[in-house]
């Protein structure tokens, strides 16, 4: 991983965000019911996701959030591949777990696409707009600046996620409902996860001796390093 320097927690950072994001589709399968609504079981790791994902923008700046968005990317991918090929090999007679493995790992390849793409779009869009904004407040408002990232990143998430993988599934006028809904509770999570999120940041900053400022980075998703 290309960066300006050698910092001790980046690596740590980078691979437990990677592992919540493999978690996270692994889990992905499982519905919960929350009252009125009917969510999937990898909003559990959500705060965890998008703590690691602020941290790397906000103590490392954007160029670092950027590698390590690509490097998740790049293991979604591996693993849903691997997910496939497990799922489309030839078992034995006598193993009688086909039917439950399709069901827990096999995915439509439409939703895969979706996920994959809805996560690019969402965490770039969170990095984008936490970087831009702690440049024009200086750094301050550091709250402020997170959950106004996590509703821009989340935003284009779902916007992205479920026409994608439920248009012409579900109800044309179910889809703004789930949006909306799956938005609110991920900008919620954020809030909730604040007291926590703003400690680990600050101590971080001071064990890195880092606190980046994108004044002069170039922002095209596709360059690996400034």
């Amino acid at each position: 991983m290309i960066t300006k320097k050698a910092y001790r927690f980046l690596p740590f950072i980078c691979g437990l965000f990677v592992a919540t994001l493999l978690i996270s589709v692994s889990i992905a399968g499982k519905l919960i019911s929350l009252g009125p609504l009917t969510i999937s079981a990898s909003v559990i790791l959500f705060p965890l996701a998008f703590l690691f994902s602020d941290l790397l923008t906000e103590v490392y700046g954007y160029t670092a959030a950027r590698q390590v968005i690509w490097t998740g990317f790049i293991a979604e991918l591996l693993l849903a591949v691997c997910y496939f090929v497990t799922v489309a090999l030839p078992w034995p007679e006598f193993f009688q777990n086909q039917e439950a493995y399709a069901t827990v790992l096999g995915q439509a390849p439409r939703v895969v696409v979706a996920s994959l793409c809805a996560y690019l779009v969402g965490e770039f869009c969170n990095s984008f707009t936490l970087a831009k904004m702690k440049v024009h407040s200086e750094g301050r408002y550091i709250r402020a600046r997170y959950i106004a990232s996590t509703m821009v990143g989340q935003a284009a998430d779902s916007l992205v996620f479920y026409p994608i993988a439920f248009l012409g599934v579900i109800p044309l006028l179910q889809l703004p409902a789930l949006i909306a809904s799956t938005w609110l509770l991920k900008v919620l999570w954020e809030v909730i996860a604040l007291p926590a999120s703003i400690p680990v940041t600050k101590a971080l900053k001071r064990l890195e001796n880092e606190d980046y400022y994108d004044k002069h980075t170039n922002f095209s998703p596709f360059r690996l390093a400034d």
